[in-house]
């Protein structure tokens, strides 16, 4: 998930939604400055499967680390729209350097703190001191055009981290898949209609910001999950607000459909930072658990807390860890001049703006519940479970199975 500020810079750009998976012979752009590797040379190779949560695939890439030269930047884009740019992207990035062989003096993680001055400028910093692969993930879809129309003329190559910069010249794209994301989201929200016997869902669609492309693909996959159950009259959706990835403006939204329709008993929301003050306010008003279906994203502390207490009915995750080294294991190709291999690079996504191919790294993500936390967060170690079972929410992990020993 991410927040992306509608901006002036943005006006040139078309926004509108795509995303193709095909092979990757099948893209009609390459990286630039990618150079195929003598046959005497032997390159290697990593999978989207290689990664897990110790790190250890990235030590098959500290030959590529002696053959590149040049530092690695990553820009995350701020410390608020979600905590996982804090908790998990800056220290993963960094230690998936460290792992590939990167020495320290070439391993720049920094963040733009919500500002897109902030961020061009580190971007134009971290080439004058010697960068030569930046991973990016700006706030605004413009200021990534800017940053990589200024690491072209310079050079330097660029992944787009989480987030296609539309109409941006970037070489490559790590994420996950944004359409499944929603699809997830979509199917989790029926199974928990099923669950709660909410008998006729009356349902308010909230969605991110309507000029972040990835908001753009979470709706289109969880509307055409829910598309047949509104054409039906199974469901009936009663308002659908214009969205963003500010927690206090998506409670502004909800609020103001839920006076209108006070018929409302459930929500799709796109993520767990727009969902949990929209779940404050429901408690506030005498909302009881298991009744009125929630949905989310990211995984976040708040957000499992809220689907262990029966207020939300579950969470998209996307471990962080196998993202960060997906990204890091293909700045490590880049910056050595070797083509990735298709086993990473497994896909293409299409830039809806000028219509390229872009070569892309595609994980999957996992819908969570109570029943397989521990398979998941848990056994990922992904939110320490001291923290999740604190408090009053220790009951309920013991319901659910939860240690915290």
């Amino acid at each position: 998930m991410h927040l992306l500020k509608s901006k002036a810079v943005l006006t040139a750009l078309a926004v509108s939604a795509g995303i193709g998976v095909a092979a990757c012979g099948s893209s009609t752009k390459k990286s630039t400055s990618s150079t195929p590797s003598s046959a005497a040379t032997t390159t290697p190779s990593v999978t989207v499967s290689s990664f897990t949560n110790n790190f250890s695939a990235m030590a098959a890439l500290k030959p590529l680390a002696t053959e590149g030269k040049g530092k690695v930047a990553a820009i995350l884009p701020d410390t608020t729209s979600s905590t996982r740019y804090v908790e998990f992207d800056q220290p993963d990035l960094a230690k998936a350097m460290a792992a590939a062989g990167l020495p320290k003096s070439d391993i720049i993680v920094q963040n733009g703190l919500d500002s897109d001055s902030t961020f061009l400028t580190d971007a134009e910093s971290d080439i004058t001191n010697g960068a030569t692969v930046l991973l990016i993930d700006p706030e605004d879809s413009g200021t990534g055009v800017q940053v990589e129309n200024y690491a072209k003329t310079h050079g330097v190559q660029v992944i787009d981290y989480d987030r296609l910069d539309l109409g941006g010249p970037a070489d490559d794209y790590v994420s996950f898949n944004n359409v499944e994301v929603g699809r997830l989201i979509g199917q989790g929200f029926q199974s928990c209609v099923t669950a709660w016997h909410v008998s006729h869902p009356n349902v308010i669609v909230m969605r991110g910001d309507p000029t972040d492309n990835n908001a753009t693909l979470f709706a289109q996959g969880y509307d055409s999950v829910l598309a047949p159950d509104f054409a039906s009259g199974k469901y009936t959706k009663v308002a659908t607000p214009a969205g963003t990835w500010t927690p206090t403006v998506a409670l502004t939204e909800f609020e103001q459909a839920y006076t209108a329709h006070s018929n409302a008993n459930s929500a799709v929301i796109p993520n767990d930072e727009n969902g949990a003050p929209i779940i404050t306010y429901l408690k506030s008003h005498g909302i009881k658990a298991n009744v009125f279906p929630t949905t989310g994203q990211d995984a976040t502390l708040t957000g499992l807390q809220n689907i262990l207490s029966g207020y939300q009915c579950g969470t998209v995750y996307k471990p962080i860890y196998k993202e960060a080294q997906a990204a890091v294991a293909l700045a490590m190709y880049l910056r050595a001049g070797k083509n990735p291999p298709s086993s990473l690079l497994n896909g293409t996504t299409t830039d809806p703006t000028n219509k390229d191919q872009v070569p892309s790294v595609l994980l999957q993500p996992e819908w969570v519940t109570p029943s397989n936390m521990v398979d998941t967060i848990v056994k990922d170690n992904f939110v320490p479970t001291k923290q999740l079972c604190a408090g009053s929410y220790g009951a309920e992990c013991k319901k659910y199975g939860i240690s915290t020993t």
